[in-house]
């Protein structure tokens, strides 16, 4: 089996030389959407190529393994989650602020990338599990540090109530968000920005009348 260095070396080379660059991005879309509803473990390259209207090898023109698509597509998936709430954290001048910007950034992601998410969900057991999944974890940790930092900032402001674990805090926040991936329509009645909004009117006021 490749290593990720060397699987990732020679998916640049092949981004690189601008050939297929279209069909790499609908053939990824294909894998995570088949990942994510049917199992990454049972879905095949030949399931991957069937649906994409292509023989298996024409597949491995493009990838090297099942193991690459995926690791391609949790790569791009956690970079732009981790740079986005970056920004987001370093943009705002408040913590109240912040954390309204991260809790809309997760629903927007999940109306835009719904598959990848379920995936990062539904695959969590295999990604920590498998030491070429290793960068998962390290990228997840590094997004709780910047939720934590934001938790931890509001409540030494006194925007947040003190006396709440941040740590805890934020897993309730996490599980409550991405779980909505199992249930969110992208194209229902309530958009993203519409479910972000009554969520933190639950956050910042609470159930009781």
């Amino acid at each position: 089996m490749a290593s990720n260095n060397e699987a990732t070396a020679r998916g640049a080379r092949r981004r690189g030389n601008g050939a297929g660059s279209t069909r790499r991005a609908q053939l990824l879309a294909i894998a995570a959407e088949m990942f994510a509803t049917r199992g990454y473990s049972q879905t095949t390259v030949r399931d991957i190529a069937d649906e994409a209207g292509i023989l298996s090898g024409s597949l491995y023109h493009h990838f090297d393994s099942k193991e690459a698509m995926l690791t391609e597509i949790l790569g791009e998936f956690m970079g732009n989650l981790l740079s986005e709430i970056r920004a987001i954290a370093q943009a705002e001048e408040s913590a109240r602020a912040a954390l309204d910007g991260l809790v809309y950034n997760s629903f927007e992601t999940i109306h835009k990338v719904p598959y990848a998410v379920a995936l990062y969900q539904n695959e969590s057991a295999l990604l920590t599990s498998t030491p070429e999944f290793a960068f998962v974890t390290k990228a997840s940790l590094d997004v709780e540090k910047v939720w934590l930092g934001v938790l931890k900032a509001g409540a030494k402001a006194g925007d947040f109530r003190p006396d709440l674990d941040p740590g805890l805090t934020y897993r309730f926040i996490r599980d409550a968000i991405w779980s909505t991936v199992r249930w969110y329509n992208p194209r229902g009645r309530l958009q993203h920005r519409t479910v972000a909004d009554q969520y933190l009117e639950m956050l910042h006021g609470g159930l009781l009348a």
